[in-house]
């Protein structure tokens, strides 16, 4: 289990879905859904089960980028999210950075050929949808939204 001192001081990468797609989100120390908080090891696992996948996809990275984290998008920033996105998942990064209970994720890169979530093994499906996200993954996501 992480605590909320953990989540606070930590940026971690964690994993949802939609029953039809997988997010992926750096969580930019910001508060994380008790279903990856309270279930740290098994999130683990899916994490490292994903990190293996082979790249898939084309990307495209949120045009709309620049303005929402208010910065330069450079190759550092995106490095992870592209990584991600190549292999299927939508990549997700905390909006309101230092704001722990902010629940609200911008979209950083999109697969053009998304992860099918019915095509993962069932032992994947069935820790996965612990996460499930009842919004629709667009380009603003509210983790609050997750069961």
């Amino acid at each position: 289990m992480l605590t909320n001192i953990d989540q606070e001081t930590m940026d971690i990468d964690w994993f949802f879905t939609n029953t039809e797609h997988v997010g992926f989100v750096a969580s930019g120390a910001g508060k994380l859904p008790a279903s990856i908080s309270e279930n740290w090891e098994e999130s683990r696992r899916i994490s490292l089960f994903f990190d293996e996948l082979p790249v898939t996809s084309d990307i495209i990275i949120n045009p709309k980028l620049a303005g929402i984290i208010n910065s330069k998008v450079d190759d550092e920033y995106l490095h992870g999210f592209v990584a991600m996105a190549m292999r299927g998942f939508f990549a997700f990064d905390k909006t309101i950075l230092g704001n722990f209970s902010d629940l609200s994720y911008h979209l950083v890169a999109s697969p053009v050929n998304p992860l099918d979530f019915n095509k993962l093994p069932v032992e994947i499906k069935r820790k996965l949808i612990r996460s499930r996200y009842t919004g629709v993954l667009s380009e603003n996501v509210n983790i609050s939204e997750i069961t």
